[in-house]
């Protein structure tokens, strides 16, 4: 996967946003104001940090060594990916809309229904 890529990937979201709060190199990705992806797209290997369930947090690190605890975020939550092909790009992807996910569920109501987001029970 390449910054582009990435970088995409990310904006395609509803309602997603690219700031860069902390300095001109890391893009954070934010939806509602919070934070779902940060990436220094100029960086070798590319990484990506991403919230991502607990558990399965866990079971990623456990399986791909380039996925490991969120670097400088809480090492519950987060996870950073190394994009060295190593990890599925598939799978990079649907990491990416997790982390949205779990970024847009914790918004309130009003904001969910501004970007016509579903929860997982609610999509058919």
């Amino acid at each position: 996967m390449t910054p582009h890529e990435l970088k995409a990937a990310c904006l395609a979201l509803t309602g997603a946003r690219e700031e860069f709060p902390f300095d001109e190199h890391n893009s954070v990705f934010k939806v509602g104001g919070r934070i779902f992806a940060i990436s220094r797209l100029d960086a070798e290997p590319l990484r990506v940090s991403l919230k991502c369930d607990p558990d399965l947090a866990v079971q990623l690190r456990l399986s791909y060594p380039a996925i490991t605890p969120g670097y400088h975020l809480n090492k519950r939550h987060w996870n950073t990916v190394v994009l060295d092909g190593s990890v599925p790009d598939e799978l990079v992807l649907e990491l990416v809309e997790d982390s949205y996910d779990l970024v847009v569920a914790g918004l309130p109501k009003r904001e969910r229904e501004k970007l016509r987001w579903r929860s997982l029970g609610e999509r058919g």
